[in-house]
């Protein structure tokens, strides 16, 4: 194996400066994020002892995406991405920075867990379409995939990086100090997006305001068979699989009597195995609709095995093949739904991508909560890996017959006559 090559093909959106810049920022901002959601999820639980106010707390830091994230994608359509991003992130590190006060000074009570989480959902709205469809603009058509995956790498790292410092500084500082830390981080994004180069970002046009634009979004997302199919199936996911901020606290301390220690274990070996998985995603040319399939399919599968763990340790191996799917079927999704899409309408599509990604997180969350609290922390895992092999052998067959989604190199630029096709549709 050239390992020389591996390298290059892996790390190749690195050499581009403005993404380099942003890479750098988020490394540092992301592992902040997930020290925080591991001390938000505790942090609930200690404050309230049930796992259906957990369920719904972090159910409600999702409701204003499920109900307005298309609205953002529309945003993200109409205005200068790079500034909105300067505005958010200066958001979300004064909401985390409130947090760590009224923890700190002992004054926390339900309610401000979940204004909190009301906040953090609003400014959501419009940070995740803008970050998701920025990408774009840092890199060109032929890096779009591997910029997509070493974000999802980057992520994942943190996932294991934040949790494994967030349990720490839980059992010696306190939960006051993630969310601080969380607060100081976004600092780094902040400054990155400042020191790039705007002539070096390839800007999509905005879209000039006019009536009618969200239903337009929509009408484009239904009639466009490969952005709908994998965005129902991602929406499934989505909504039960995804809900490891609700399953794995409830894991840990139902199933194997343990406390914040082991749920950030679980949650950083997650974090390991989807490093892995985004990894080898990045190393990877092409996208097609069978790695969609067969990565979703062993998502699934792996999530109810690790449902079924005698212990810990073995909980916590299954969470890293849990993780290593989850990178991909999530990653080559991405990039097959933003390669489709027409520049003018990459803010909705992305933002749809986050209400079925994240925002049915208000719909899942109180079910798998209740589940966790009702039935078994077991079946709360176990829900969301039998809704996947679901989702994934009844989307299987429309997704498979499409002649257009065959497997797209994507280091290959898309041409004039392709976005003309794609214009007019």
């Amino acid at each position: 194996m050239n390992f020389g090559a591996f390298f290059n093909h892996t790390f190749a959106s690195l050499k581009i400066r403005n993404y380099r810049l942003y890479f750098i920022g988020q490394a540092i901002s992301l592992s902040g994020t997930w020290m925080q959601i591991i001390a938000l999820g505790w942090l609930t639980l200690e404050v309230t002892g049930s796992g259906s106010q957990l369920g719904l707390v972090i159910a409600v830091q999702y409701v204003p995406i499920l109900l307005f994230g298309f609205w953002g994608g529309m945003i993200a359509d109409r205005f200068d991405k790079r500034r909105i991003l300067i505005l958010t992130q200066a958001g979300l590190g004064l909401v985390a920075l409130s947090m760590s006060i009224v923890v700190f000074a002992g004054i926390i009570r339900p309610w401000m867990l979940f204004s909190f989480a009301v906040c953090w959902g609003i400014i959501r709205i419009f940070d995740n379409p803008t970050r998701l469809t920025f990408v774009f603009e840092m890199v060109d058509a032929s890096h779009i995939k591997n910029a997509v995956s070493l974000n999802a790498t980057e992520n994942n790292l943190a996932r294991a990086i934040g949790p494994s410092i967030g349990g720490v500084l839980i059992a010696t500082t306190g939960i006051a100090f993630c969310f601080f830390f969380n607060a100081v981080t976004y600092i780094a994004v902040i400054a990155m997006l400042f020191f790039m180069r705007e002539h070096e970002l390839h800007r999509s046009p905005p879209i000039a305001r006019k009536p009618g634009q969200l239903r337009e979004g929509l009408r484009y997302i239904m009639e466009t068979p490969r952005i709908r199919d994998v965005l129902i199936v991602i929406a499934v996911i989505g909504t039960f699989a995804y809900e490891f901020q609700v399953s794995l606290p409830l894991f840990a301390q139902q199933t194997f009597l343990a406390g914040a220690s082991a749920y950030a274990a679980l949650m950083a070996s997650f974090g390991v195995g989807a490093a892995i998985g985004g990894l080898y995603a990045a190393s990877r040319h092409t996208v097609a609709p069978r790695q969609f399939l067969i990565s979703g399919f062993l998502f699934g599968a792996s999530i109810i095995g690790t449902s079924l763990a005698p212990t810990l340790p073995i909980a916590i191996i299954g969470m890293v093949f849990i993780g290593i799917f989850a990178t991909n079927v999530t990653s080559i999704g991405n990039t097959m739904i933003q390669l489709e899409s027409i520049p003018q309408m990459r803010g909705r599509v992305m933002a749809l991508w986050e209400i079925a990604m994240i925002g049915s997180t208000p719909i899942g969350g109180p079910i798998i909560g209740w589940i966790g609290q009702n039935i078994g922390a077991r079946w709360a895992i176990a829900t969301g890996g039998i809704a996947t092999v679901s989702a994934i052998i009844l989307g299987s067959r429309r997704l498979l017959k499409k002649v257009a989604m065959q497997e797209i190199p994507t280091d290959v630029k898309i041409g004039e006559e392709e976005m003309n096709i794609a214009n007019s549709q």
